[in-house]
């Protein structure tokens, strides 16, 4: 399965099952497009209910599967003409070359038939059958007519069929179908946040996780940063139309949909991807990663021994990756970040003011429900006096809830900007 499953898309499908073998792929299909948040729907040919029951797909989608096109249940409810309205998306899997052949010659005898006539929606078809009925020239003859009428024909795969033939004509796994489906609507979501997001059009680097730095080839020194907060950011950021590059130290978290990532270690190589996201252009640099104050003066070619009851390591000051990016030319929409034990407004502000940054997000680690490696937290917002704002208190939330006021606050910032 997909990472991409963790995202959820409210979208009703309409799944409809004619009669075929391959029918039973329809009831895993049900539970892959419902494990993406899709609302489903299924509607059966008398074929289908040969090979499967309606009493399965009820089970197994939570709702009342749809057989009869004059049903005076149905129609009491949810008739073919609300069914139809309702649909985000057909998808009809599989599709057999009977239907398919209805499908082409516009006819209206059953409620598969009827639905297809009836919504706007996408239709989309998984054709299955036997290698010579997909390879016959009136199958590929309806097929371009169905194209040309604007309907996604899935190309079947091919191998051994149940008739025992090998060759093209299968239906493709249920997974491989509810991804593409998944997948669809993800790119038109992102069109439109593209365009209407409130970053859209922004290109955001953000850096997450922490640093590590080494004391010999099986030592080093870090922090117990996860990444969490920058990772949830992320997301958030690229559902609201933005351009996000991701820059993690080492963490074991998966990659945001969308997001690009690059993977680093220690604290010069941030600083180093850091500065080439900006040459490559940047509007807004969102720095969430905890990053290792200092690092050892000379590493140890090899694996320091213990010779005593004390050892002395020499550490020097690593680069402030925040501040540096803040100092250059081209200068992006700066936003800090500080995990602060005590003094939090006094350490925040100071912060603030000599990064030069234009807004900086503090948590209290020492909370244990907030600190790192939970999965909420909270969080007080303070803005460079420029943007004559006051200061942002937000409350105890799950780490996507906070990047989205954190993202609020972004854009409501880059809208005052002077």
């Amino acid at each position: 399965m997909s990472s991409n499953v963790n995202i959820k898309l409210n979208k009703n499908i309409i799944l409809a099952v004619t009669g075929g073998i391959a029918a039973y792929k329809s009831a895993v299909l049900v539970r892959r497009l419902k494990d993406y948040g899709f609302n489903v729907r299924v509607v059966m040919t008398k074929g289908a209910q040969a090979f499967i029951t309606p009493l399965t797909f009820q089970a197994l989608s939570s709702n009342p599967v749809h057989t009869t096109l004059l049903d005076p249940e149905a129609e009491a409810g949810m008739g073919h003409i609300e069914l139809a309205r309702w649909a985000d998306l057909i998808l009809v899997a599989p599709a057999s070359c009977d239907v398919i052949a209805k499908f082409a010659q516009g006819l209206a005898d059953d409620l598969l038939t009827t639905l297809y006539l009836a919504t706007k929606a996408p239709v989309w078809i998984a054709p299955a059958m036997n290698q010579q009925m997909w390879a016959a020239k009136a199958t590929q003859r309806n097929l371009k007519t169905l194209t040309e009428d604007g309907m996604h024909i899935i190309i079947p795969d091919a191998g051994e069929q149940a008739c025992g033939d090998i060759g093209r004509g299968r239906m493709p796994e249920p997974e491989a179908l509810a991804e593409q489906v998944f997948e669809y609507f993800k790119t038109q979501e992102r069109a439109y946040t593209q365009q209407f997001g409130l970053l859209a059009g922004k290109k955001v680097t953000i850096t997450a996780g922490p640093t590590r730095e080494a004391i010999d080839p099986v030592r080093y020194i870090s922090n117990h940063s996860t990444g969490k907060m920058g990772f949830a950011l992320a997301s958030v950021c690229y559902a609201a139309g933005a351009d996000v590059t991701l820059i993690a130290g080492p963490v074991t978290l998966n990659t945001p949909y969308g997001v690009t990532r690059k993977n680093i270690v220690s604290a010069q190589q941030m600083l180093d991807e850091s500065m080439y996201m900006l040459n490559q252009g940047c509007d807004i640099f969102i720095a969430t990663a905890a990053v290792a104050d200092y690092r050892v003066a000379e590493i140890a070619p090899h694996k320091i021994k213990k010779t005593g009851d004390t050892l002395d390591i020499a550490l020097i000051k690593n680069p402030d990756i925040v501040a540096t990016i803040a100092q250059q030319e081209k200068r992006p929409f700066m936003v800090g970040f500080a995990a602060e034990t005590q003094n939090i407004e006094q350490y925040a502000n100071g912060k603030l003011i000599s990064k030069k940054l234009d807004m900086i997000a503090c948590n209290d680690v020492s909370r244990t429900d907030i600190g790192f490696g939970a999965d909420e937290n909270a969080m007080t917002v303070f803005f460079a006096k420029k943007y004559d704002f006051d200061q942002r208190q937000l409350e105890k939330a799950s780490k996507l809830k906070i990047g989205e006021q954190l993202v609020e606050a972004i854009v409501d910032a880059l809208n005052t900007k002077s």
